[in-house]
């Protein structure tokens, strides 16, 4: 969009990758003390465990408001448990793996291939628009996770460190795009679902395997760290693939891993190479080029009737049941007419439509 336009998504979304970007260098420094699979099933944990307790209190603020959220339906729930299988349960396990064999700064900037490949499956599978300059900022942050791979490899052997991160990246593209589906449903439920149930089937399975819960300050740490970086984080990114759609919100959290390589180079004493200065280079440059989008073109909204959080704007022109006090944003049923029009946008849930 132009740069003089500051979009609500655009701020969910790096509000999203601050709290995930400074979560990672502290979670590196969690996983000598306890194993990956143990340490995922916290992190989630403390997410679910959080955004739960946030929920229970809206509900006690708000009890004469509750018809301003829109709870999840039966239709999203496929969509959800897909999400929570690949996002929630791989993913996690496959980034502490990766977290033991990489060190933390190069960890952060690998974690850029998550916005590439969400971005991949939202053009191709889920056929999100896409143009030259789009394509053109994707295809430095692969080049920049190549070269941040290569500086890994060993004389000898694979660099599975980068390859698991990689997969955890695939797994959560996954999840970002199934998440999509759900986006316009109440985003705190979400991700104190996925929190939850993530958490739980990790724990489990790290107990199964005979690991040891952590105790005192380590569990309270890991599970602030996953109220932050995964929990409030998640809220923000659902909210942000409201308004942008799945690639948008995927190039806009590219930025994550540039907060946590700060974090780990300030305060874990980290010392990367040229090859991760290189790769920095271009990741920040496709980001840019991501940042200073701008699409604008006649297009034609269907008839639509749907419901989701929204204000007497260009796109919600419809009547209201008497009653309504004009309070915005504001939660109901509504009806869209044929309309057809140009303005800057996102694909959003109001802009589907093919180009």
């Amino acid at each position: 969009m132009k740069s003089h336009l500051i979009h609500k998504g655009v701020v969910y979304a790096l509000l999203a990758a601050a709290l995930f970007g400074i979560s990672t260098p502290f979670a590196k420094t969690m996983v000598a003390d306890m194993a990956p699979v143990m340490l995922a099933g916290v992190l989630y944990l403390g997410s679910g465990l959080g955004l739960s307790l946030i929920f229970i209190l809206r509900a006690a603020i708000f009890r004469h408001r509750q018809d301003q959220f829109v709870p999840l339906t039966r239709p999203d729930l496929p969509w959800l448990a897909a999400a929570i299988l690949t996002g929630g349960i791989a993913g996690p396990v496959l980034l502490m793996v990766g977290l033991t064999l990489t060190p933390a700064s190069t960890t952060s900037l690998l974690l850029n291939l998550e916005g590439v490949l969400t971005a991949l499956l939202a053009w191709f599978v889920f056929k999100e628009n896409f143009d030259r300059r789009i394509f053109l900022g994707m295809l430095l942050i692969v080049v920049a996770g190549v070269l941040l791979s290569w500086e890994q490899v060993p004389v000898l052997g694979v660099p599975w460190g980068a390859l698991a991160i990689a997969a955890a990246c695939l797994c959560w593209a996954i999840d970002n795009n199934l998440t999509r589906k759900v986006a316009a449903s109440d985003a705190l439920q979400i991700a104190g679902i996925k929190g939850l149930v993530a958490g739980a089937v990790n724990l489990s399975v790290a107990l199964a395997f005979g690991y040891q819960l952590p105790h005192g300050y380590n569990l309270l740490s890991v599970g602030l760290i996953g109220f932050s970086g995964y929990g409030l984080s998640l809220v923000m990114f659902v909210l942000a693939l409201r308004h942008l759609g799945a690639a948008r919100t995927g190039a806009y959290f590219s930025s994550a891993p540039f907060v946590g390589t700060a974090i780990s180079l300030l305060f874990l004493g980290e010392r990367p190479g040229n090859l991760f200065w290189l790769a920095a280079f271009l990741m920040l440059a496709g980001i840019w080029l991501h940042l200073t989008e701008n699409h604008e073109h006649e297009h034609e909204h269907e008839a639509v009737q749907h419901t989701h959080e929204h204000t007497y704007d260009l796109h919600h022109q419809h009547e209201h049941e008497t009653g309504w006090d004009g309070t915005e944003p504001h939660v109901h049923q509504h009806q869209h007419h044929p309309l057809r029009h140009k303005h800057p946008h996102y694909p959003d849930m109001h802009h589907q439509h093919a180009h």
